[in-house]
């Protein structure tokens, strides 16, 4: 879904700029297939899959793997620490700086060290919960014994497993097609994804393990323009060289430059001692055991992570690109890094500027860290494709500000709901219209409501345009769309009550829909012909089909009988029939893919859509009134419990006398204090403030002496409704959807 966030907002940059502006874009795409997490990754698996066909021994497998994760708990602990001691010292940096700039620098760099500290403390809950995962899963494990106890154990530490075989036996990997299956494989995964979603395919797609010998020639010419050095096999990027040829390193994040933890992120071995300063950074990596290694002049060896995308972006578009797009966490170091291998190798050219405009998309965050594969805390698009459309997930990107962070949540995923459903109730209304009045309804003569409506679809047009020049602002433009449909929908419904005889207009509804249409196409939530509304073909066919002329004139037949039966049935109150009527409407026409709805003056009016939303809007409507009810026996059950709690507390208190004991020893008949605690009489102004403090503790007490006075078995009827009101509300059907995954709580009487 990070992905699914970075490539549909992209995807709508594009489609704005091409449909909505007429820009002629060029689009590339950079394909990873030779990295060092791609590498590490195909590895890992492959070493795996070996052990798991030879493991059959569950307690040697529980050796290994505890032994595994006690290694990378130790090492996890460790980073953490590490950067944590970072994030302070970036603090009290920050707080001696001598000037604001510098002070704003070391501000940045803690804020980035800090999200770094929660990502390595997620690492290490993760590390520690596998571990307790393990020790509890062992003992069923090895008493079941075998292949089948010790895939068991397998199955809940393969990651563990998986580094601890890679640190052993990475070296025997030799097939360097491994390596390209599982890139072929993911990619075409995220390609599939990508058409699912929607997305439009690139105009060009470059893979590095393709562009090896441009790559090459690229690293070459950076070499001969004194901006990198070789060392052992391998080539290093010169950054104090680069600045001294009188260019800038680190533009887009300056205050990262010289963070070894800020720039190592996707690189392993970036601390390696073969290196002049800690900045620079591999462009090509000379060969190691159980890596994939092609030839080059400085022997066999493999691209560095950044140098590809420079170099495969430059062979397609040459020394300016006027837009680089790409997720906020590549900022740096990827992107800056990219910049400076491109104005190091166009340096004789004069290049200083590579990029025009950079686009970062901004993180999706998921229990306050980003989503990503790393942390192990995503949702992979074909699950989140389980639960929503593509649409749906587009509507709910689209409602976001593409540049800034989401969270990925239930809030975003209610707004999606409820705007699709404003959009989706919208055509099918004005459909409702065109189809009962035609284009040229009896009386097609304007009045005020008319131009009130015109006028505020000019108006919308107007706020469109101007959020989508303020930094493609898809947010600002559906939220013009919107308030433009509620307008409609409420001069939909003026006119249809009006008593003077007026109808709306089909032909000014069909310009309102007809604009809204094409801003949903231009943000890809509509796949509707070019004098088509509405959503288009992602409909159910079978719900279109219901638009045709001659099933419309069935249905509003159909629809109209039915309105005179119930009619007739609650005159006659008859239950039977209405009962029938609403079956055919829940039930026969649902699975026919049409919404029937009943209006407050008995009429109904029909419209398409797809068997499946609509029974899924059954389902929430049926979870929502089980919500309710729970909701309601619940706020029944706390007051019960809170009543008995009260009078139960009160019970409990010891007598008034005993409660004064400790200042009065003597008291009258009426329980009034009359002497000290010494045994001597209270004079009268004394025995006043006594008798006011008894009656203090008497008022206390009042309300549990009443209520038994009323009824002695009160605490028992009590404790009896608290039994079975707990009961009742056990027996109801919990609605997680709209509980937000929280367990209702269940009170229990207190023991008297």
């Amino acid at each position: 879904m990070g992905h699914a966030r970075n490539y549909i907002a992209f995807d709508t940059v594009r489609r704005v700029l091409e449909d909505y502006f007429g820009y002629n874009l060029l689009y590339v795409m950079n394909v990873t297939d030779v990295d060092d997490k791609i590498i590490f990754r195909a590895r890992r698996n492959h070493l795996l899959a070996q052990y798991r066909a030879t493991a059959t021994d569950p307690a040697k497998v529980k050796q290994e793997a505890e032994a595994a994760l006690d290694a990378l708990i130790a090492k996890q602990h460790a980073k953490h620490e590490e950067v944590a001691a970072l994030r302070d010292q970036a603090s009290v940096a920050a707080g001696s700086q001598p000037d604001d700039k510098a002070r704003k620098k070391k501000e940045n760099e803690h804020r980035d060290l800090g999200v770094t500290v929660q990502q390595e403390q997620h690492k290490l809950r993760q590390w520690q919960t596998m571990l307790a995962a393990l020790q509890q899963a062992a003992p069923a494990a090895v008493a079941t014994g075998g292949k089948a106890g010790a895939l068991a154990l397998v199955d809940v530490a393969a990651d563990a497993l998986a580094d601890w075989l890679d640190a052993k036996l990475k070296e025997t990997v030799t097939d360097k097609e491994i390596y390209r299956r599982h890139a072929a494989r993911f990619e075409g995964e995220f390609m599939e994804d990508m058409e699912a979603l929607g997305c439009r395919p690139p105009d060009v797609l470059t893979r590095v393990s393709e562009y090896i010998p441009e790559v090459v020639t690229y690293i070459q010419r950076i070499l001969d323009n004194g901006m990198a050095y070789a060392v052992n096999g391998s080539i290093y990027f010169d950054t104090a060289s680069f600045s001294s040829h009188d260019h800038i390193y680190g533009k887009l994040c300056p205050w990262k430059v010289g963070c070894g933890a800020l720039a190592a992120d996707g690189e392993t071995n970036f601390d390696t001692s073969e290196k002049r300063l800690t900045a620079d950074f591999a462009l090509w990596k000379a060969a190691k055991p159980g890596e994939p290694s092609w030839p080059s002049p400085w022997g066999q060896g493999r691209p560095g992570w950044h140098i590809e995308c420079s170099a495969m972006a430059s062979e397609i578009l040459g020394q300016r690109l006027d837009i680089h797009t790409g997720g906020e966490d590549l900022r740096f170091p990827h992107h800056d890094n990219e910049l400076a291998q491109a104005e190091a190798h166009y340096h004789a050219e004069g290049c200083r500027q590579w990029v025009n405009y950079f686009l970062h998309s901004g993180h999706l965050s998921i229990e306050g860290l980003k989503m990503s594969k790393t942390l192990k805390n995503f949702v992979t698009i074909r699950e989140a494709l389980k639960t929503y459309s593509a649409r749906q997930l587009r509507l709910m990107f689209v409602l976001q500000p593409w540049d800034k962070p989401m969270v990925y949540g239930t809030a975003a995923r209610d707004e999606m709901r409820a705007k699709e459903a404003l959009l989706k109730n919208f055509f099918q209304n004005v459909e409702v219209v065109l189809r009962q009045q035609g284009l040229t309804p009896a009386t097609s003569k304007w009045q005020e409501e008319e131009r009130e409506l015109n006028a505020r679809i000019g108006e919308t047009q107007g706020r469109v345009h101007v959020s989508l020049l303020d930094n493609l602002n898809t947010r600002e433009a559906l939220d013009a769309l919107c308030q433009l449909i509620k307008e409609a929908n409420k001069y939909m419904t003026k006119r249809q009550g009006d008593a003077a005889g007026g109808t709306a207009q089909p032909l000014l509804l069909r310009k309102a829909a007809a604009y809204v249409t094409r801003i949903l196409s231009v943000f890809g939530l509509s796949s509707a012909s070019a004098d088509g509304l509405g959503f288009g073909a992602s409909e159910a066919a079978g719900a279109a089909g219901a638009s045709s002329s001659e099933s419309a004139q069935y249905l509003d037949a159909f629809a109209a009988f039915r309105d005179g039966v119930r009619q007739m049935a609650r005159e006659a109150k008859h239950q039977g029939i209405l009962a029938a009527c609403d079956r055919v409407r829940d039930e026969t026409l649902v699975d026919l893919g049409i919404k029937l709805e009943d209006k407050a003056d008995g009429s109904s009016v029909w419209k398409p859509e797809d068997p499946a939303v609509l029974r899924a809007e059954q389902a929430e409507r049926a979870e929502a009134a089980a919500y309710a009810l729970r909701k309601k026996q619940q706020v029944k059950l706390d007051k019960t419990v809170k009543d008995l709690e009260r009078y139960e507390k009160l019970q409990r208190l010891p007598s008034v006398a005993e409660a004064l004991r400790d200042k009065y020893s003597q008291f009258d008949a009426e329980g009034n204090p009359t002497h000290d605690n010494d045994g001597n009489e209270l004079e009268e102004k004394a025995k006043g403030k006594a008798k006011k403090e008894a009656d203090k503790q008497r008022k206390v007490r009042e309300p549990l002496q009443k209520l038994l006075a009323a009824d002695p078995e009160a605490l028992d009827r009590l404790r009896a409704e608290v039994k079975q009101q707990t009961e009742a509300l056990r027996e109801l059907p919990r609605s997680p959807r709209f509980e937000n995954g929280s367990a209702t709580i269940i009170h229990a009487s207190p023991a008297p």
